[in-house]
């Protein structure tokens, strides 16, 4: 096994980005940096390397990988009838540390796993990641870890984790977040929050207001019948006075 390419040096750079272009384009799996921690990288349109990197981790089919693109405009040929609310949170946090999961294309050929008809994307922030996308296309990218251990925020630990089943390792020294990306899911009507990372719920909400999943109020306890009922007395006056919602 080689050892990881430094990125922080130009040549180095080069050298290990064409390295990882080529295992992608032989189906291989290599490990980038991304903004948020390292990841584990395959061709998204090749089942083969897909499974290869779902062994790597240990982990099922039922465990999709999300998919990283290059730019905003591939979303377009990969998932479908993309809402407004979500192009209002690719224009506010894109690139950067945010999942978001839509109907997939149904003319796709891919095998991600068994994601049900949904694609989970993300444009990440990170110039070594999106240099390589750039080159390869959208790839299908989970975190660089066995599946239950911590994510990895260096290199050497993916390469601890992972070892000889990753063909090129490109290191771009410590991840500038540390934390996975915050997820939401906009594949089924209203947006919802499936995971919090780096983005909080509320700085979501406060770039995009509107098209979020809002719970019904609960309406409390159904009263026995010919129980006291708020007015009806003492406890009822108490009830009544008390702070709602």
């Amino acid at each position: 096994m080689r050892p990881p390419f430094d990125c922080a040096d130009p040549v180095t750079r080069e050298r290990g980005l064409a390295a990882a272009e080529n295992a992608v384009k032989r189906g291989e799996v290599v490990v980038l940096p991304t903004d948020t921690v390292y990841g584990i990288g395959a061709d998204a349109f090749s089942p083969a390397a897909v499974r290869k990197l779902l062994d790597a981790k240990g982990r099922g089919r039922d465990m999709p990988p999300p998919v990283l693109v290059p730019e905003v405009r591939t979303v377009d040929g990969l998932a479908a009838a993309v809402p407004f609310a979500v192009r209002e949170l690719m224009d506010a946090f894109w690139p950067g540390a945010l999942t978001i999961v839509c109907r997939a294309q149904p003319s796709l050929t891919w095998d991600l796993g068994d994601t049900h008809g949904t694609v989970a994307l993300r444009m990440p922030l990170h110039p070594v990641a999106l240099e390589l996308l750039k080159r390869t296309g959208p790839m299908a990218v989970s975190s660089a870890n066995l599946s239950g251990r911590p994510a990895a925020t260096l290199v050497q630990e993916a390469v601890d984790q992972l070892g000889s089943s990753v063909r090129v390792y490109l290191d771009g020294g410590p991840s500038p977040k540390g934390a996975p990306s915050t997820i939401v899911d906009a594949s089924d009507g209203p947006l919802r929050v499936l995971r919090v990372g780096a983005l909080s719920e509320e700085e979501l909400r406060r770039a995009v207001p509107k098209g979020w999943y809002e719970p019904e109020p609960d309406p409390g306890p159904v009263p026995e019948p010919g129980a006291a009922t708020a007015g009806d007395g003492p406890e009822g006056e108490r009830a009544d006075a008390s702070p709602q919602g």
